[in-house]
């Protein structure tokens, strides 16, 4: 939800990808903001989200090593920033 909100409000300070959107020559900035550009955007383009979504869903983002300390923790044992090192005190800090 944090890029979603980023890129409303991108988007609508009037910042776009330079280039062509689909072979037919649509530019990212003919695309409308919001909503409405779900019915501007060519079916492939929706396709294409909602397949990288499930793809990160059902294969990327999830607890592989059973090591996740709270909800949403899929560091899967490969990013460890030290927390488990201090003591108590620097934790409470």
């Amino acid at each position: 939800s944090q890029l979603a909100f980023l890129g409303q409000i991108v988007t609508r300070a009037g910042i776009h990808l330079p280039g062509r959107i689909d072979s037919a020559g649509d530019t990212f900035d003919s695309i409308p903001n919001g909503f409405a550009a779900l019915s501007a955007m060519p079916v492939e383009g929706i396709y294409q989200i909602v397949g990288f979504i499930g793809f990160m869903e059902f294969y990327v983002m999830k607890d592989l090593t059973g090591e996740g300390e709270f909800a949403g923790d899929f560091r899967n044992g490969a990013i460890d920033f030290g927390w488990d090192s201090f003591d108590e005190e620097t934790k409470l800090s």
